[in-house]
């Protein structure tokens, strides 16, 4: 009897002791896995530059309006972009946004974006550079 109640306080200790360890290596390995992550956040890039393009929108009669956004390369390089219409009015059979190709402005050279309405969101991105986003007024 007195052996197995000694084998029962046995088990009993072993329990804690792991459950005692594994608190303890887990206080261990937090610390390090925290760090892991902070070293992989500071290796990320800096925010992008701004996009070197100047614009504005332009009313205009025909099929092409009522708005059409012009944007002007402003840099010595050529930009390629690529834009995306979100439209403020829609139909329930069409999509609520129009994507033009990617397209490359040379530098010192417009693009135009026709067929815009007032309150469409024009978002122009580039790689290497922010978002630019535009609303017709």
């Amino acid at each position: 009897m007195i052996t197995a109640n000694i084998a029962a306080k046995r088990s009993s200790l072993s329990k804690i002791a792991l459950v005692v360890m594994g608190c303890a290596l887990s206080l261990v390995l937090l610390p390090v896995s925290a760090l892991k992550a902070t070293e992989n956040v500071a290796l990320q890039p800096l925010a992008n530059k701004a996009l070197p393009l100047s614009h504005s929108f332009e009313k205009v009669a025909g099929e092409n309006g009522p708005f059409v956004l012009k944007l002007t390369n402003t840099s010595n390089d050529s930009v390629k972009v690529s834009v995306q219409v979100l439209l403020s009015v829609y139909s329930h059979a069409t999509t609520k946004a129009r994507n033009l190709p990617e397209q490359a402005i040379a530098a010192g050279k417009d693009m135009t974006i026709p067929q815009l309405v007032a309150l469409d969101k024009v978002i122009i991105k580039a790689e290497g550079f922010e978002t630019l986003e535009l609303t017709v007024k």
